[in-house]
């Protein structure tokens, strides 16, 4: 890209719905599909999109996070051309403010994007699971020089009352924005991916600060101002998998999509222009016992299977002993399933305990969590 385009991450928020999950981690740093994080996914994108410069604005637990993520090394983001910070809210003349909203967020760290001087803003979720390459989307937003283009995909529209609801032309420009409408005028939903000019959008930031009545929101707030305004809004749409994991029930649907699978979200595609990076780990060699039996499932290095797992998602260190049986689990890193357990449609927590002989949610097609303290 000829221009320069940074890419501002989203991922403070609590998570309060992932309950144990949350209670001590940031969302984005919330374990999937066995060798990952949620935060790797937006990271990678960034990194195959050529784009060099990334803020990950955390707020809530964001010492794991912080950590996790670290200078950017796992995705290539620690170069001489390269540069990944995370960005706390943090202390200036007037005190320290939280961040009040997802539009706040950016409007606190202007001086960093106003440093990095740039032509676009791409804002994104630091809680979704997807892979692209975000080239194609920032070049429909320079070819039809819109001042904002959001990235959308089509819905269930049962489900679309959930979500922010763009009603397009017939050349998907935004004519009108819905927030989680009761009665949705179209299934076309916003994904949470933006792509600004920066210069618009940095005075109208700078317009929503000064307002007291404002959520301080993108959803809410800017995006209805400038469509008001008559800014020019572009709808890009998304071809491919994605999924919101802001829910027990959606991060475990998101994992079985991997355990099963299900060709829109390849994670084994040796194509590196959309590889999803991670940390690699230190564990011992995954181990499947004599009588261990593994069908539809991944599991992460250190796994050991003694017992047997149907549809299951199994992190490092997790272990899964004799007699035991999990079906469409995900059972998180240092999690014990202990002999004669049976656990079905379940989250299994870092370090939780399936007890002996346990028999947990069997016939059951809610998601129950196990966590450390027992089952919520």
């Amino acid at each position: 890209m000829n221009e320069k385009v940074v890419a501002m991450i989203l991922a403070g928020g609590k998570g309060t719905r992932l309950f144990a999950l949350t209670k001590k981690t940031a969302k984005p740093a919330v374990s999937f599909a066995a060798k990952y994080r949620i935060i790797d996914f937006p990271l990678s994108n960034c990194a195959n999109s050529g784009i060099n410069t990334v803020g990950v604005l955390t707020q809530y637990e964001s010492t794991e996070l912080d950590s996790y993520i670290g200078n950017g090394e796992k995705w290539g983001l620690n170069g001489v051309h390269s540069l990944m910070t995370s960005l706390a809210p943090h202390q200036t003349e007037e005190g320290a403010n939280w961040y009040k909203g997802t539009a706040d967020a950016i409007t606190q760290n202007i001086d960093f994007l106003d440093k990095a001087d740039p032509d676009y803003v791409i804002i994104l979720s630091g809680d979704h699971i997807y892979k692209t390459r975000y080239n194609e989307m920032i070049e429909i937003h320079k070819k039809t020089g819109a001042d904002a283009t959001i990235s959308v995909i089509e819905v269930d529209p049962k489900e679309a009352s959930r979500f922010g609801i763009m009603a397009v032309d017939q050349k998907d420009r935004i004519v009108e924005f819905q927030e989680k409408p009761k009665n949705p005028k179209s299934n076309l939903a916003s994904m949470g991916v933006y792509c600004f000019t920066w210069k618009t959008l940095r005075r109208y930031l700078k317009e929503d600060a000064k307002n007291e009545n404002s959520d301080h929101d993108f959803g809410k707030n800017i995006i209805p101002n400038m469509l008001a305004d008559g800014k020019k809004m572009q709808a890009y749409r998304f071809k491919g998998y994605w999924r919101d994991v802001g829910t027990l029930a959606s991060l475990h649907e998101a994992n079985m999509d991997i355990a099963l699978g299900k060709k829109e979200l390849n994670l084994y595609d040796v194509d590196n222009s959309t590889r999803i990076y991670t940390e690699d780990s230190y564990s011992l060699p995954q181990y499947i016992g004599q009588n261990g039996d593994v069908k539809r499932s991944i599991a992460n290095q250190g796994a050991i299977i003694l017992g047997s797992i149907d549809s299951c998602v199994v992190s490092n260190e997790a272990v899964v002993e004799e007699g035991a049986i999990c079906t469409r689990c995900v059972i998180m890193q240092g999690a014990r399933v202990k002999k004669g357990a049976q656990v079905h449609n379940a989250i299994i927590a870092p370090d939780a305990i399936v007890e002996e002989n346990e028999k947990v949610n069997l016939g059951s097609d809610e998601i129950v969590l196990i966590s450390k303290g027992g089952k919520k």
